[in-house]
């Protein structure tokens, strides 16, 4: 997956799979709220989950430029957030386990989430707490050889069906900040557990929950590295997570381009062609100065993670380049609405369903005014 032409082989997989199995499916799935798990074991079959991971855990080793073109492609052609939320919340919940988690853990539970079988999820924001990580409250008391933990978190992406999740709770009762958190992967299927589903604007077709935690009882062996080491865990799992964002959000301004492109082509005002109008032209223009900028920035600071180059300054750069990227998905969806005129206002069209998902990706991963006083805290100002 190193070269070019790895890479123009992943991006042609990827779209034919995006174009025959999930955007022909999207508006259905939008209206049942859900899409099938089989979606998962066909992503697996085609290697698409386990870009990135080690092939004795049943993965692909990928850098950065593959797993991003996979992202901005899927994104591109399939047109939908709420699939690609889902399909891939194991690229948040994983990589702790990947980092930090015990040879024997990684083996129990990485392959099967790679082969599609198991859904992985990440469970980090509670009610009342958003990127305040540090103010957790959900608990894990250490009793004999397992941790009982208390507590709830909302707002987790794939949180009706997830097998496991990697979760953030604090160790140390007695510390009310950063220091007393640690990671733990939880399997959802023991007492204790219960969700309940979350409606939202947009990503109609992922499932978001809210979970409680009532004296669920987990295998000490199951934390992730040491006692009160969970918040730098969380803070750096965060830099893949809004990278990947990041090429998702280009991915869905070039769909809104696409459309919008060839709306203008076939829609004709007044005896003309949208497209013959300066004005619609300007617009897209507007649009692909947006899309080709990001393209440029997500490029360069993939080609810096590759090469070994994630100090303070990347950090800074991911952060900004989220905010970049989001608010260029966010301009060309609604430049899209606006030269669809009502059509683009109708369910159906990929601008539409776009429109609704911005600002989950303007939030998600942290928001645009947390990414600056990050970027700005890591620039050192």
């Amino acid at each position: 997956m190193n070269t070019a032409e790895d890479r123009a082989a992943l991006i042609d997989t990827v779209k034919r799979f995006a174009t025959q199995a999930i955007a022909p499916n999207v508006n259905a799935w939008d209206e049942a709220g859900k899409f099938p798990r089989a979606l998962h074991q066909q992503a697996a079959e085609l290697g698409l989950l386990g870009l990135g991971y080690p092939e004795h855990l049943g993965g692909t080793p990928a850098p950065w430029r593959a797993r991003n073109a996979l992202s901005q492609t899927l994104a591109r052609f399939g047109g939908s957030g709420g699939v690609m939320a889902s399909l891939f919340t194991h690229n948040i919940g994983l990589p702790p386990i990947l980092k930090h988690g015990s040879p024997e853990l990684q083996a129990e539970v990485i392959p099967p989430v790679l082969r599609g079988e198991q859904i992985a999820a990440l469970g980090i924001t509670e009610p009342g707490g958003g990127s305040d990580v540090a103010a957790l409250r959900t608990t894990a008391q250490l009793d004999g050889d397992h941790y009982v933990i208390d507590g709830e978190k909302v707002f987790i992406t794939s949180g009706m069906r997830c097998d496991w999740i990697t979760l953030a709770v604090r160790t140390d009762l007695n510390s009310k900040g950063a220091s007393g958190i640690s990671m733990i992967v939880v399997p959802c299927s023991g007492p204790g557990v219960s969700r309940s589903r979350l409606e939202k604007m947009g990503w109609h077709c992922s499932d978001t929950a809210h979970l409680r935690f009532d004296g669920v009882r987990v295998p000490a062996r199951y934390r992730l590295g040491e006692e009160g080491a969970g918040f730098r865990m969380v803070m750096t799992n965060f830099n893949g997570e809004r990278l990947a964002m990041s090429a998702m959000a280009l991915g869905f301004a070039e769909a809104c381009f696409d459309e919008a492109l060839a709306w203008a082509r076939q829609r004709s005002t007044f005896g003309a062609p949208l497209i013959d109008r300066q004005v619609i032209r300007h617009k897209l223009m507007d649009m692909q100065m947006r899309i080709h900028s990001t393209q440029a920035w997500l490029d360069a600071l993939g080609d810096r993670v590759d090469a070994g180059d994630a100090g303070n300054d990347w950090v800074a750069q991911v952060c900004l380049l989220k905010n970049h990227a989001t608010q260029t998905m966010q301009f060309c969806a609604d430049a899209a609405v606006q030269i669809l005129g009502a059509m683009g206002f109708m369910r159906g069209t990929v601008s539409e369903r776009v429109y609704r998902e911005v600002k989950v990706m303007m939030i998600g991963g942290g928001a645009e005014e947390i990414m600056k006083e990050l970027a700005a805290r890591q620039s050192g100002l």
